[in-house]
């Protein structure tokens, strides 16, 4: 019987593939964070869900990553187990740090619309 770890090597060859696994970089990490952070409180699914005032089955589906919580419950989440939430922004690989901005334009009282032609 070939082994899920196999497959994934074997898959992670292919470059569309590592391309949309690679994307997914950021919730396979969530994912790994909340699982540590409540087995680091030493709760179990149903003590966190009691503290967070909610049920065991959105612990476990906060841990598996089906669905994308929100900054709400990821802040009650930190404070049910002890933790401060820390919400950082990354540099992405191989995009430009000198990428130019894109800056609001002002609008204000005479400022005149561009018309598409």
């Amino acid at each position: 019987m070939t082994k899920l770890r196999d497959l994934h090597k074997q898959f992670m060859k292919n470059a569309a593939y590592r391309k949309e696994y690679d994307a997914l970089e950021g919730e396979f990490s969530l994912m790994a964070e909340v699982a540590k952070a409540r087995t680091r409180a030493g709760l179990s699914q149903a003590q966190l869900a009691k503290r967070m005032k909610t049920t065991q089955s959105t612990i476990a589906r906060l841990e598996s990553g089906r669905g994308r919580p929100s900054t709400r419950t990821l802040d009650r989440f930190a404070k049910a187990t002890g933790h401060r939430l820390k919400i950082s922004f990354e540099p992405v690989k191989g995009e430009s740090a000198t990428a130019r901005p894109s800056s609001p334009r002002k609008r204000g009282p005479g400022a005149t619309r561009r018309r598409a032609s």
